[in-house]
């Protein structure tokens, strides 16, 4: 009786260590599979977005015309354009219409006057965190805000 049990827990024993042998194989054989697949570089996003129509980008030249600013021929150059001004926008530290900005072959040059030096640096901030910018030239001015003049109090 004895006997019988210690065979059969060898037999369970070897069971289960074929099983496991089968499933370590199969997995390794699947890992060495995928191992000698190619991997390819992931391919970055266009910056331009499909939504971003030719029709737009001629509207954006045209404003920024309109705002002594230069926008290269690119669809790309015009989304750059769009996405930098209206990041300027919306920041409270940057005066946009203040800040010309130009976009030619993926290059900007921010241009203008800003109050502060942390204006200033902001708006190259925002310019260079900007999907496909290439460069950034910083040509803004710090001139601080004219203080108003103070009331005469009247006796």
């Amino acid at each position: 009786m004895r006997m019988k049990l210690w065979s059969l827990a060898a037999i369970g024993a070897l069971s289960l260590s074929f099983a496991a042998c089968d499933d370590t194989t199969n997995s390794n054989a699947n890992a060495n599979a995928n191992m000698s697949t190619p991997r390819t570089a992931a391919t970055p996003a266009p910056t331009a977005t499909p939504k971003y129509s030719e029709e737009q980008a001629r509207e954006e030249r045209a404003r920024a015309k309109q705002n002594k600013e230069t926008v290269g021929d690119t669809l790309e150059d015009a989304w750059i354009h769009t996405k930098i001004v209206a990041q300027l926008i919306g920041n409270s530290q940057t005066p946009e219409r203040k800040i010309n900005v130009d976009v030619v072959n993926n290059d900007v040059t921010l241009r203008g006057t800003v109050d502060t030096p942390e204006a200033k640096a902001e708006a190259e901030r925002i310019a260079k965190a900007t999907d496909g910018v290439k460069k950034v030239v910083n040509q803004l001015k710090v001139t601080p805000a004219a203080k108003p003049a103070k009331a005469k109090a009247t006796p």
